[in-house]
């Protein structure tokens, strides 16, 4: 509202008092409500104080006007929030409360939203609320706390938000967590404690925050602290009590933290570093910042500060827990900034016991009771129980005082040794965590230039008890001899023991013979042995002719059709820096792979794909699809290359007057990293090209995509699914079914009663007799293979739904899905 229209106003205000015309008065202060949208914002600060000042008598009889114009036919929803906000500006010191059960229902409203406009002026609801001595509603205070987070508020807000009473709610209503521990914290000194923790607005606590978080935990005791508090962060990410109202094209504010209670969430996690270390807090806090970087639609993580804290706090804690929780966390997070502080914490715990960051992570990793590689044995009473270590997983088995098996946890040892089971379990649970991230880390270190002395390296891989589960499944080079662990000892291909060495490094059959490389995958069935990865079976990426060639980029994985956001999750999760691209007028980087290690960059050039907003793109705005170009090298330090979000050519940004600096050609790059760099760009296309969807037969939005998915679900195989082709080989033999499938080209070939069936092995795309019409079975998300017998290799995915089609359709009789049977 420009301020001659507010000078108007005032005159026009003045005029009515003096003509005692209330009810034209209302009407003239509602006709303003079109040109604000009822938001009476600081343009209109005269007018209120105006307004404000009018003698008791005048504002009663406005008042008593506005109410009348708030129930009229021709007032709508903003003319009657209107009419409610200018009756509480006025209403300071009169005795008749107007609309008293109307504020009610509109504030009972304002407490389904997550913020409020501040111009709206609303907190003059609450402020009535309050001065005629009734409480807020907790999910009213939420909302009023929330909007208050803004740094734009008015002071209005903030001061109103500062003097609720102290019997409001800490921390807000609408969280399972939030409302647990409002049940748990009965009593002054836990309600200090919680509102100490919501103040937790900084970005680290401060030695003041400290000393006075350390006397509410005193007044309180530790243990007791902890045994509280670590339930309520169990629940932290769960859905919400009551759901808010979300716009159109508003993000999932229901997935995300009340913005309120994350500050109080960081100020826990913080508490929980200034108690007596213990596994339970480290475990709690790990989880923390999984659960806070999980995604939300139209937001991307859920809170980063929240996990950022819970970094944070674990880097405080000194404990062997505590640094296991962080390089564990270092092999699992993705998001950038959390990643950073977690770097952060592991070179400065380095720094300080004088080893590389390599050598704390390898340092890091708990043995988690482990007493002997794989396994360990607790005498509970007259019950044994075992953990013991199958793949990547832990099992914890029990035995009779007899010696027999026993399938679920015996009555005594529930009875009278709770608290040693529930650490059972939780050590369980422990093992699968870190060996998960342990098997990714090893799987990086082909990249990683690393060496170890041979004590060394049995120290904390061959008889580290948790580490040794992957370092006995895969092979080594001892002071240049290739072994394997079998029958208890370092073995060579003709089982001959090796004993000692000096050095020892991680094996790769770049450079091998193939027909070494063959001879060690028949010596891994030999011995039974599932690597955790692959490493003998590992694809192997040489330089083609078409990339000779072109010298300086390959185009093995250009012109192909990606699902972003799964593109996105893989380049991180191998260690790729991507941005995510949006429908913007904006430049990105390309995908990018740092190898300080070599000196060296990885480039894969991508762009957005499509043009129409909402079809192409999420409702935030980021593209669905990406197109791939070519994988270029450069120098680790040579300047940066984007291109426009849309799509365009990629050109070297160039500072300061720097030259710009040549792609290297690919011959010049060492075979190793060439075959890694190029596995991973082929990983990225293998699972989130479009072409794996079996639903898309007709192509996607407007059948643009039919050529490319008909040529990618059934065209020649890559790298990976030719190492498949290669292993199914070996491995349909062995099976039950293994007289109806035969391996011809690029398909798996299975014969049923209604039809024969072709499984194309790089997609697992169907194509059925007559005709090679096409098949859509839509594998379960958590697909595991079929009893098959040994595998050399755990991880391939696309292997497993490949046999789990081959084994329902050669018993197609036996279908009872409806959906299938339709095609048949």
């Amino acid at each position: 509202m420009a301020y001659a229209s507010v000078k108007r106003y005032k005159t026009l205000v003045r005029q009515r008092v003096e003509e005692g015309d209330f009810p034209a008065l209302a009407v003239d202060l509602l006709k303003a409500e079109p040109s604000t949208k009822g938001y009476w914002g600081q343009e209109w600060d005269e007018l209120v104080d105006l307004l404000r000042g009018l003698p008791g008598e005048v504002r009663q009889r406005l008042g008593n006007a506005l109410a009348e114009q708030y129930h009229s036919a021709e007032a709508g929803p903003l003319a009657r929030r209107g009419a409610l906000v200018l009756i509480g500006i006025i209403s300071r010191g009169l005795s008749e409360d107007l609309l008293s059960a109307e504020r009610l229902q509109e504030l009972d409203q304002l407490g389904r939203e997550r913020y409020f406009w501040d111009s709206s002026r609303l907190e003059v609801l609450a402020e009535q609320e309050l001065a005629v001595g009734r409480p807020l509603a907790p999910a009213v205070v939420a909302v009023f706390r929330r909007s208050a987070l803004d740094t734009y508020r008015s002071g209005d807000l903030r001061e109103l938000v500062r003097k609720l009473p102290e019997t409001v709610p800490v921390p807000n209503v609408g969280e399972e967590w939030a409302e647990r521990a409002m049940a748990d914290a009965e009593g002054p000194a836990w309600r200090a404690l919680l509102a100490h923790a919501a103040g937790a607005t900084a970005s680290k606590p401060s030695p003041a925050w400290d000393q006075r978080a350390e006397g509410l935990i005193g007044a309180l005791g530790t243990d007791r602290v902890r045994t509280t508090v670590l339930p309520w962060l169990g629940l932290v990410g769960r859905p919400r009590t009551f759901e808010l109202e979300r716009g159109q094209y508003e993000p999932d504010v229901n997935s995300a933290y009340d913005p309120y209670n994350a500050n109080a969430l960081r100020g826990l996690a913080w508490l929980l570093s200034l108690l007596p270390p213990h596994p339970d807090t480290a475990r709690a806090l790990g989880a923390l910042v999984v659960t806070s970087l999980k995604k939300v639609a139209g937001m991307g993580p859920r809170n980063p500060k929240v996990a950022n804290a819970g970094v944070i706090a674990l880097a405080r804690i000194d404990s062997e827990a505590a640094l296991a929780e962080l390089a564990r966390l270092a092999t699992r997070i993705t998001y950038k900034a959390t990643a950073k502080i977690v770097d952060t914490a592991l070179e400065d715990r380095a720094t300080a016991l004088g080893l590389s960051r390599e050598e704390i992570e390898e340092l890091a990793v708990p043995a988690y009771g482990l007493t002997e590689v794989g396994h360990v044995e607790h005498r509970l009473g007259d019950v044994t129980a075992r953990i013991e270590v199958h793949g990547t997983r832990a099992v914890l088995g029990w035995r009779s005082a007899a010696g027999k098996p026993v399938k679920s946890v015996p009555v005594a040892v529930k009875r009278d040794f709770a608290d040693e089971l529930k650490e059972l379990k939780a050590a369980v649970k422990d093992i699968d965590k870190m060996l998960t991230a342990q098997s990714e880390r090893l799987d990086r270190q082909f990249l990683a230039r690393r060496t170890w002395s041979h004590d060394t390296w049995r120290e904390r891989y061959l008889d580290h008890p948790l580490v040794g589960t992957l370092a006995r499944r895969l092979l080594w080079t001892v002071d240049g001899t290739t072994v394997g662990y079998a029958d208890g000892a370092l073995r060579t291909l003709t089982d001959d023991p090796v004993d000692g060495g000096s050095e020892v490094t991680l094996w790769h059959p770049v450079g091998r013979e193939p027909a070494e490389i063959v001879a060690w995958r028949d010596w891994l069935e030999r011995h039974e042995i599932t690597q955790p990865f692959k490493q003998a079976h590992r694809e192997v990426y040489l330089l083609t002719d078409a990339e000779r060639a072109t010298d300086t980029y390959s185009n093995r994985f250009a012109a192909h059709i990606l699902r972003q956001h799964q593109f996105n999750s893989l380049a991180a999760n191998r260690g790729w820096r991507n941005r995510m691209r949006l429908m913007v007028d904006d430049s990105a980087p390309p995908a990018v792979r740092e190898l300080p290690q070599w000196g060296l960059r990885a480039e894969y050039w991508i762009e957005g794909d499509g043009e129409e907003y909402g079809v192409d793109t999420t409702d935030s705005g980021s593209y669905v699809r990406l197109r791939t170009d070519q994988v270029r090298f450069y120098p680790v330090d040579a300047p940066e290359n984007s291109a426009h979000c849309c799509g365009g050519e990629y050109t070297m940004w160039l500072r300061d007057g720097a030259d710009p600096v040549d792609p290297l050609p690919l011959s010049s790059i060492p075979p190793l990293v060439l075959s890694e760099v190029l596995r991973d760009v082929d990983l990225f296309v293998g699972v989130a090209s479009v072409g794996n969807d079996p639903t898309w037969q007709d192509g996607g939005p407007g059948g643009r995509f039919r050529e490319y998915w008909s040529s990618y679900g059934f065209g020649e195989l890559n790298q990976s699914a030719e190492t498949r082709r290669a292993l199914l080989e070996r491995l349909i033999p062995r099976l039950a079914i293994a007289d109806r499938c035969t391996l011809e080209g690029r398909f798996l070939h299975v014969k049923g009663e209604r039809h024969t069936y072709k499984i194309h092995l790089g997609s697992g795309n169907i194509l059925r007799t007559p005709n090679d019409q096409y098949l859509c079975i839509v594998p379960k998300a958590t697909v595991g293979g079929p009893q098959a017998g040994y595998l050399p290799y755990e991880g391939d995915r696309t292997l497993a739904v490949i046999l789990s089609k081959a084994m329902l359709l050669a018993k197609d009789t036996e279908i009872t899905d409806p959906t299938i049977l339709s095609q048949l």
